[in-house]
């Protein structure tokens, strides 16, 4: 029985690891691409559950699904075309500055058309409930949400790493300086990046709102964690910000199971061990920056 406990701390945490991967992915992704340092990546996570708590009055939650990362997938483009372009070349401080004031708008926006009271998100009734085998039981919406972040970072993969739409990006993040030799033009590739990165971030609102409370600071709350994540993960890695984020979610799982006061310092030891042997990160690449 001690063992069944323990695979389903196991389980959680890999769930939680899913929830951190949709945001340190584009989080990661738009940084090593453009050289910018988007503290307003949060806003779109938060962006993503209240516009999938209104999809879900009124075609149900499936839609949402889709809708919502659409939906602020769409106010990507015009984040990325009117305020990043800008900062491309310059110090990343600045962007910095400005994606957290963007960050707090975005925050002051929410309680002004939601309000400041958190609100519930309901599952469908079809994934309530529990998965029973044997002594192991398992949440069936969880195991939804297990299923669409494996298809979601199969998808990222194969677009990466299959098409030329990936090559170029790779080549962008390693050497931009052969990419302009070439004569490509890397800033609709960002544009898409940027576009994909919104997307997911917003998906996570989506999946996460009907097992987490819904309110107007939980972007905020969320990108320290997937800052660490990408930390420890490296710059410019698929797989190190894969790896980092489920070993982040099963170490804070775990711990905060049975340890419950140091289930938020338990990721940032974990940082720590990381950084002391792996300055780079787990996996991380050399990355020039974005000319």
């Amino acid at each position: 029985m001690d063992i069944v406990f323990l695979l389903e701390q196991v389980v959680n945490g890999l769930v939680l690891g899913g929830y951190y991967l949709l945001l340190a992915l584009g989080l990661s992704l738009i940084f090593s691409v453009g050289g910018v340092v988007n503290l307003a990546h949060g806003a779109f996570y938060a962006l993503g559950a209240y516009v999938s708590l209104e999809v879900t009055k009124h075609v149900g939650f499936g839609a949402s699904i889709l809708i919502s990362p659409l939906a602020v997938g769409t106010l990507g483009i015009l984040f990325e075309r009117y305020l990043l372009r800008r900062f491309y070349t310059a110090d990343p401080i600045l962007s910095l500055l400005v994606t957290f004031g963007l960050a707090m708008v975005a925050e002051q926006f929410i309680r002004m058309v939601w309000g400041a009271a958190p609100l519930a998100s309901s599952m469908p009734d079809v994934f309530k409930g529990q998965l029973i085998f044997g002594d192991f039981m398992f949440s069936r919406y969880r195991l939804l949400i297990l299923g669409v972040v494996f298809v979601v970072m199969s998808g990222i993969w194969l677009l990466l790493n299959k098409t030329s739409f990936g090559r170029v990006v790779r080549a962008g993040v390693q050497r931009p300086d052969m990419v302009a030799v070439l004569g490509i033009r890397l800033q609709p590739y960002m544009t898409a990046i940027v576009v994909l990165g919104v997307a997911t971030a917003a998906l996570g609102g989506v999946l996460f709102g009907p097992i987490a409370v819904v309110h107007p600071a939980m972007g905020g709350e969320i990108m320290t964690v997937a800052f660490v994540v990408v930390v420890i993960g490296g710059l410019g890695s698929f797989w190190g910000v894969v790896l980092a984020a489920l070993l982040v979610g099963v170490v804070r799982g775990v711990t905060i199971h049975f340890m419950p006061a140091a289930g938020e310092a338990s990721m940032y030891v974990l940082m720590f061990l990381v950084l002391m042997f792996r300055p780079r990160g787990l996996l991380g690449e050399r990355i020039e920056r974005f000319e």
